[in-house]
C-alpha cells in the first residue's frame, strides 16, 4: 500500500491509496459544498446541483452519462451531506482514465434552465416525501432547533419553499464559488496507476477557474431544550436528540464514538439492554457525527406512543447514569473490537477505502493507514470517555418527538 498525493496549478489535490494486488479501482471528486455553506435563500442547493451533474454537460447529454458509465460497467453514484458533495465511481482498473474524464466531465454541468425547471420538481416532491415518512422530518427539525444561527442548522433537501424560490442564476454563482478547483479533492483507492491519474486530472480539471471561497467553523454552543410536534397519521412516537460532541480534528473524537458505541449501538449496548430487548422500543441507538469545528451525538429512538414518557425518562436516566459512574473496561474493550472490526471490514474493498481516505483528506488534510485508526481507537481508556463525558454531556441536549401525541411531559 503506497500513498500519493500531487496539486494541480488551479489547487486541486490528487491523493491516491495505491494497492498493487487489489483487482479494482474506486475513484470519488469531493467537493466542500454542503448544506453548512449555504443561506437561507438557497438552502437545498448542494443537493439539487448533485441532481443537476447528471442532467448533462457541454460535450455529453444525460443519456450519454449514463451510457458511458454503464458501458464501463462501473458503479458509480453521488451524494450530499452537511459539508460535502461527492460523486464516485468504482471501475475496473483498465477504465481508470474514462472514468476520471467522465467525473470530471459531470462537474462541469451545462445547467440548463429547462433541466433546472424540471428537476426542481423533483426535488420538491423528494422533500414532500422525505416530510411524509417515518420520523417525518425530526432531524432536520431537531438540527434546526439545536444549532439555532450556526450554519448546521439548514437541512441537505432544503424546504419547499427555498427550492421553489430559487432561481437558476443563484444555483450557478452558487456552483462558480463552491465548485472551484480550491474546494475540490480527486480521491483514488486500490490499483491506481498515479502517473497516468494526475495526467487525466490535468486534462480533464487543468482548466478550472479558480474562484476563492471560505467555510465558517464555528463551535456549537450548548443547547438544551424540548419540543413535541403532533403528526396524527404516525403509529409511533419518534425521538431525536442532539448534544455537542468533538469535532473532527479533535483528538477526543475517538472516544465520543466508542462512547456512542457503548451507549447506543444496536445490539449489545446500554440502551439496546434497557430498551429494546425488554420490547420497551423498537429501536434505540447513538451516533456521533463529526463536522468541521464542532461534532454532534445523535439519539434516535421509536416505540408505542403509550410507553414514550416513561422510555424518555429511562433514556435520561441511561445518560446520567454514565456521565456520573463512566464506562467498564469490559464495555470500553467490547466497544473497540466492535469499532476495528467494522473499519477492517469496510477496507477489504477499495470502493470501502475510498470514503475513509477520502474523509480523512477533506477534513484533516492527512492520509491516515487503517492501522494508524485501530491504534488511536485501541488506545482509549475509560479515562479518556469520562472527559469526553465531563466535556460533552449526553443530557445537555436538544430533544425532539415527532408521533401522534400533541403533547408530552418532559423527563426530570
Amino acid at each position: 500500500m503506497k500513498f500519493r498525493e500531487h496539486r494541480l496549478d488551479n489547487g486541486l489535490s490528487i491523493v491516491a491509496e495505491c494497492n498493487d494486488r487489489a483487482v479494482s479501482t474506486s475513484l470519488g471528486f469531493f467537493v466542500t459544498a454542503g448544506a453548512r455553506d449555504e443561506s437561507d435563500e438557497v438552502s437545498g442547493v448542494s443537493h439539487f446541483l448533485e441532481h443537476m451533474a447528471f442532467k448533462g454537460t457541454p460535450t455529453r447529454t444525460a443519456d450519454d452519462v449514463n451510457r458511458q458509465f454503464d458501458e464501463m460497467g462501473a458503479h458509480y453514484n453521488a451524494q450530499t451531506s452537511e459539508e460535502s458533495t461527492i460523486y464516485f465511481a468504482s471501475v475496473l482498473p483498465e477504465h481508470q482514465g474514462e472514468a476520471v474524464e467522465l467525473l470530471g466531465d459531470i462537474l462541469r454541468p451545462s445547467l440548463r434552465e429547462q433541466d433546472f425547471d424540471t428537476e426542481k420538481k423533483v426535488i420538491v416532491e423528494e422533500i414532500r416525501m422525505y416530510d411524509d415518512q417515518p420520523p417525518f422530518g425530526a432531524f432536520e427539525r431537531c438540527m434546526a432547533a439545536h444549532y439555532g444561527d450556526h450554519p448546521l442548522h439548514r437541512g441537505i433537501l432544503g424546504t419547499v419553499e427555498s427550492i421553489t424560490d430559487l432561481k437558476v442564476e443563484a444555483m450557478r454563482a452558487y456552483f462558480a464559488e463552491r465548485y472551484s478547483p480550491q474546494n475540490i479533492f480527486l480521491v483514488a483507492t486500490g490499483k491506481v496507476d498515479f502517473e497516468a491519474l494526475t495526467g487525466d486530472a490535468e486534462r480533464s480539471c487543468g482548466e478550472w477557474p479558480v474562484v476563492s471561497t471560505q467555510r465558517l467553523t464555528p463551535r456549537a454552543a450548548p443547547h438544551q431544550s424540548f419540543q413535541c410536534v403532533q403528526k396524527s397519521e404516525a403509529t409511533q412516537q419518534y425521538l431525536i436528540q442532539i448534544a455537542n460532541a468533538p469535532a473532527s480534528t479533535d483528538a477526543d473524537r475517538f472516544a465520543a464514538k466508542l462512547l456512542s458505541v457503548i451507549v447506543g449501538d444496536d445490539s449489545g449496548s446500554r440502551l439496546y439492554w434497557e430498551l429494546v430487548d425488554t420490547g420497551l422500543a423498537e429501536h434505540a441507538s447513538v451516533y456521533h457525527y463529526e463536522f468541521e469545528g464542532t461534532g454532534a451525538v445523535l439519539t434516535y429512538m421509536s416505540c408505542e406512543p403509550d410507553a414514550a414518557a416513561d422510555n424518555m425518562q429511562r433514556l435520561l436516566d441511561v445518560q446520567r447514569r454514565v456521565e456520573q459512574e463512566g464506562v467498564s473496561e469490559t464495555e470500553l474493550a467490547q466497544a473497540k473490537s466492535k469499532v476495528c472490526s467494522r473499519i477492517v471490514l469496510r477496507s477489504e474493498r477499495p470502493s470501502g477505502r475510498l470514503f475513509r481516505v477520502g474523509a480523512n483528506w477533506i477534513s484533516r488534510g492527512v492520509y491516515r493507514p487503517v492501522r494508524d485508526e485501530l491504534e488511536s481507537f485501541n488506545s482509549i481508556t475509560a479515562a479518556d470517555v469520562a472527559a469526553v463525558l465531563e466535556k460533552f454531556p449526553l443530557s445537555v441536549c436538544t430533544t425532539l418527538a415527532v408521533g401522534p401525541l400533541s403533547e408530552m411531559a418532559e423527563p426530570k
